[in-house]
């Protein structure tokens, strides 16, 4: 999510504020010309800090390169890829410490890495960043698009993730706006007040969440409870 410390690190070196750890700067660069994908951060920690637990997440910049490391028949990460980034990090991390050796101010301070067991997982910061900017929107701004609209079928409009739902209040009026000419125009207006706040350019207007459904769907098949509904 947006407030995970993972993020803002990795927010920090997309904005040219930072950089990448140097000694991971190789490691990237190989997994983007093996993958033909962009490595925004690799980040090691422990697993429950665990040192016997080692893992390492590849942060990827767009949702579709996290797609090349799944693996579509068992909907997990593909196994051949975490072994071959393990055994890279092994080798890139061992040539590090040995860069360093002679320098005893970074020995000490220098973590060690281990590689023994390292699990390999993939993120991407375009599905986070897309979050946050559908966040960013203030309730304020929320009311003052519905009285903008000012259409008594609309309920109200809800936001989870990086979409937004606009509820009809009856099955009937949601069968009568669904695909309609004012569908589109609500899109539209949804989409440009989402743009204010996509620093990133990662929305366009044909892909992303927006959808119409009905207060009547909701109380009747979710208990009338956003959790239940977004669960």
């Amino acid at each position: 999510m947006p407030s995970d410390k993972d993020y803002k690190s990795t927010k920090k070196i997309k904005q040219n504020i930072s950089n990448i750890k140097e000694e991971f700067e190789p490691l990237a660069q190989w997994i983007d010309e093996k993958y033909g994908v962009k490595t925004l951060n690799l980040i090691f920690d422990y697993m429950d800090n665990a040192k016997s637990h080692p893992r390492l997440q590849v942060c990827l910049e767009y949702a579709m390169d996290k797609g090349k490391f799944m693996d579509n028949a068992t909907y997990n990460f593909d196994e051949t890829k975490q072994n071959e980034i393990a055994e890279k990090f092994a080798e890139v991390t061992s040539d590090y410490e040995l860069k360093i050796k002679q320098n005893w101010i970074k020995k000490i301070f220098g973590l060690t890495y281990k590689s023994t067991n390292l699990f390999v997982y993939f993120t991407d910061f375009e599905s986070i960043a897309k979050i946050e900017a559908n966040e960013k929107i203030s309730e304020k701004e929320i009311r003052k698009l519905q009285a903008k609209i000012n259409n008594k079928e609309l309920w109200t409009i809800s936001r989870a993730f990086s979409g937004v739902t606009y509820f009809l209040y009856t099955d009937e009026q949601l069968k009568k706006y669904q695909d309609s000419e004012t569908h589109k125009k609500w899109k539209n207006h949804y989409y440009k007040l989402l743009k204010e706040y996509d620093e990133f350019d990662y929305f366009k207007n044909d892909y992303f969440y927006f959808e119409l459904d009905s207060k009547e769907n909701f109380d009747k098949n979710y208990e009338s409870n956003w959790y239940y509904y977004y669960k």
